[in-house]
């Protein structure tokens, strides 16, 4: 194979349409945009939505807020607040129960805030990596 008889593959290229060269294009006279009309003229068209003076859809509908589904179930726990709790075993259904997190929450995830002196294991509950650091200084664990 040389650089000189590459060629692209069949039907992969074809010719530019070439509007306004007379009715045997196909695209002569009014090139394909029908008659009268502001869709047929030079520079007319209306922006996308517009509706022909009529109220648009998207300014008919009420605004409403918006909340992350993310958001709702996921919760965070500082370390501070682990240090409050008796229990050396913490999982999702002990922080519910104190009231440290919602009950709506499915995933739970300690930051790294405040300080953590006593060792706790942690069940089914993510840390950041500081986070993770301090509760193994202390002698905890995550499992």
């Amino acid at each position: 194979m040389q650089l000189n008889s590459i060629k692209p593959a069949d039907g992969s290229k074809h010719a530019k349409r070439r509007v306004g060269r007379g009715i045997g294009s196909g695209l002569g006279k009014t090139c394909g945009r029908g008659h009268k009309g502001q869709k047929s003229r030079a520079g007319g068209y209306h922006k996308v939505g517009f509706e022909g003076g009529q109220m648009p859809l998207q300014r008919r509908l009420p605004k409403r807020g918006f909340k992350s589904a993310q958001l709702k179930f996921a919760a965070e726990v500082t370390l501070a607040e682990l240090q409050l709790l008796e229990a050396a075993e913490i999982d999702v259904s002990l922080l519910k129960a104190a009231g440290l997190v919602k009950q709506l929450a499915k995933s739970v995830k300690v930051i790294k805030s405040g300080e953590l002196t006593k060792a706790v294991v942690l069940k089914g509950i993510g840390a950041t990596a500081g986070a993770k650091a301090a509760i193994e200084a202390a002698g905890g664990s995550l499992a």
